[in-house]
């Protein structure tokens, strides 16, 4: 432990003599370091302080040689230094100082507690300073100390405790239905869980006023208002809350029981509140019609305290009314200012406010509806404007138009209506009015067919009355329009027309009719100037070549047609057997007539024949050279009409049928119509 080196041990050889000659040589572990030697004498030291804590042993090699050869003189030995323990380290407590939480009330630990029953609520911390000693205390020994701090945890062994048996709390009884209106609180010295209560109400006479909850945070019991307070009614309440732990534990059950109880006084305070009404709302009815002035009812309202003090009324007009009512400010009469009208406003909503006359600031407010009742003031009138129309082929009885009524009164003063014709006028003889007892009426005629051609509109007054008390009247016109129909009603057309639209012709027909008519004229005046051209002497050229193309609209010419034209070339084919020439020029060569066979002309298509005709014509120098073309409206033997010809069917009228008729298209339903009319009457 000094300052100087410590003699460790001697090394010897059997071959020292003590002349010097031999060297002693260390090596090992520290050697040089650590351990020294002296290479003459052997002696080994150690020049620093060794801790056996750190290493026990050191193992190191020595060697004797001759001086001068460097020979070995002996092998080489090892050799082991242990280092001896001496007690240098005292005892030392490694993680302190220490924290350790024991439950109050614990007797058992390897730190055991001293006093019985340690309260946690008394005294939460304690400190301990533990001492070790080493060589089992004897003296010379170290010794070591840590110091132990020591909390208490809490457990449930203290029950709540009301702060007061008996706490007053102070209610207005202005409180809204729902809001708290007070706290109360139990004080409980456990901590954490250990101090969870609950509150409830377990007797009283406000059980049903009041109801209590807890607050988990502040574990406050809330106290919230059921029903409305009424100060004049009661004016003070009772109850008995109860404070309860919520977890407990039951090895200190002997120390319970874990709740406590109190009584809560709750004074109701008295407010001034403005007036009640009696109703909640009111519903009043008034007859339309009635005179300015008329009552309408009455309201009431009253002052809940206990002051009574006098009420005053007047009419909310903020939401911009007619001021069709007003009000008397003293009694609550309502009156009407105005003459109501069911049929434009038929219920009002008014409100009605009442105030105090000692405190005009505290208004109450009530709803009145008033219904305005009906009065038969409005005759019936009908549902629209009616378009009826009759057909010219209607027969008698015949149902043409239903029309129905309507009434601005209500049910009561409107339907049943009834329907008649005017009796001061004079039987109509044309149409009658059935009234079908179902608020409708049906139009009927009275005598068979109508003529658009004769009168084509038709007024027909009615009267309409209510089954009002006493019941109200009205006149009206209807308008018929004659028209013609189809066979199934379906109306065609309803504007006069002239002669030749009522028998089946339109309006482009007629044009086509009058154009025939001067295209006829035209090609008449055109064979007149050719026929007076003809009677001088006709020298054309062969190479003058003009077209004629006359068109007619007529069944045929006649003898005056077949002298100037070569008929055979526009008959049927069938009855053609020869060319024949023009009588009124005489032919300068006279060519081979073209013979053909019956069965040749049968077979030979009328566009062919026409363009070989056409091709003879003008290779042939006896005539003239130019065409005529005349186009006849031969209707041909296979018409879908067939013969319209009376003189068939006038043997047998009876089994005569003309539905086909209407089959026939558009030109023949003037004509489809007559037959039909006449077969109807025959049946009837």
């Amino acid at each position: 432990m000094g300052p100087d080196p410590q003699y460790v041990g001697k090394l010897h050889s059997n071959s020292d003599k003590g002349d010097g000659s031999v060297k002693y040589i260390l090596t090992g572990e520290g050697a040089g370091t650590i351990f020294i030697i002296d290479d003459t004498t052997g002696d080994i030291h150690s020049t620093k302080s060794l801790d056996r804590e750190q290493k026990t042993h050191y193992v190191l090699h020595a060697q004797a040689i001759d001086r001068r050869t460097n020979k070995p003189l002996e092998p080489e030995s090892e050799f082991i230094i242990k280092v001896q323990d001496i007690n240098d380290n005292a005892p030392k407590f490694t993680d302190g100082p220490y924290i350790v939480t024991v439950p109050e009330m614990s007797d058992m630990g390897v730190i055991r507690t001293a006093l019985h029953n340690m309260d946690r609520e008394a005294r939460e911390h304690y400190s301990v300073v533990i001492q070790a000693k080493d060589m089992a205390g004897q003296v010379g020994g170290l010794s070591g100390s840590t110091t132990v701090n020591i909390t208490l945890t809490d457990v449930n062994d203290n029950p709540p405790r009301f702060p007061q048996s008996i706490i007053h709390l102070y209610v207005p009884e202005s409180a809204q239905v729902g809001s708290a209106v007070g706290k109360i609180k139990a004080n409980d010295a456990d901590t954490g869980s250990n101090a969870d209560m609950t509150y409830s109400i377990i007797n009283g006479d406000g059980i049903g006023i009041f109801s209590i909850s807890t607050d988990k945070e502040t574990r406050e019991g809330i106290l919230s208002l059921k029903k409305p307070l009424n100060y004049e009614k009661k004016k003070s309440y009772t109850l008995t809350i109860e404070g309860a732990n919520t977890h407990l534990d039951f090895r200190f059950s002997h120390l319970g029981p874990f709740k406590d109880a109190t009584m809560l006084k709750i004074i109701v305070g008295d407010v001034d509140e403005p007036p009640l009404f009696s109703m909640p709302s009111y519903v009043m009815e008034v007859y339309e019609n009635a005179k300015i002035g008329t009552v309408v009812g009455t309201v009431l309202a009253q002052d809940p305290d206990s002051a009574n003090s006098l009420v005053r009324y007047f009419i909310d007009h903020s939401g911009g009314d007619d001021r069709v009512f007003n009000i008397d400010a003293n009694s609550g009469t309502i009156r009407t200012t105005k003459v109501l009208d069911r049929e434009e406003t038929p219920w009002y909503n008014i409100t009605v406010a009442a105030s105090e006359t000692d405190n005009p600031g505290l208004l109450s407010h009530v709803t009145v509806g008033i219904r305005v009742l009906d009065v038969n003031d409005n005759p019936p009138e009908l549902a629209r404007e009616y378009d009826i129309v009759v057909c010219e082929n209607s027969k008698p009885g015949q149902v043409i138009h239903t029309i129905s009524a309507t009434d601005k009164d209500d049910f009561a003063n409107g339907p049943r209506f009834n329907f008649f014709l005017d009796e001061r006028l004079s039987v109509n003889p044309n149409f009658t009015l059935k009234d079908n007892e179902d608020n409708t009426a049906s139009i009927l005629t009275r005598r068979r067919r109508f003529s658009r051609t004769i009168q084509d509109v038709y007024y027909l007054p009615i009267m309409i009355s209510d089954g009002g008390i006493p019941s109200l009247s009205s006149s009206s016109t209807l308008t018929v329009r004659v028209c013609a129909c189809e066979r199934d009603g379906r109306v065609r057309t309803c504007h006069a027309e002239a002669f030749l639209s009522s028998a089946g012709l339109s309006t482009g027909a007629l044009i086509a009719i009058l154009l025939c008519v001067v295209i006829l004229l035209a090609i008449v005046v055109l064979f007149i100037t050719l026929r007076r051209s003809k009677k001088e002497p006709l020298i054309i050229s062969e190479e003058d070549v003009r077209e004629n193309v006359v068109t007619y609209d007529d069944e045929g010419g006649g003898e005056e047609d077949t002298e100037a034209f070569d008929i055979t070339a526009l008959r049927n084919p069938s009855a053609a057997e020869e060319l024949k020439y023009r009588r009124d020029i005489r032919p300068e060569v006279k060519l081979t007539p073209r013979h053909q066979t019956l069965s040749t002309l049968e077979s030979i298509d009328v566009q062919e024949f026409i363009k070989q005709k056409l091709a003879e014509a003008d290779l042939d120098p006896s005539v003239p050279p130019y065409d005529s073309l005349q186009t006849y409206a031969y209707e041909g033997q296979r018409s879908e009409a067939g013969s319209i010809s009376s003189l068939d069917s006038a043997t047998t009228q009876s089994d005569q049928d003309y539905h086909y008729l209407g089959d026939w298209g558009p030109e023949f339903k003037k004509l489809a119509e007559l037959y039909g009319e006449i077969e109807s009457e025959r049946t009837t």
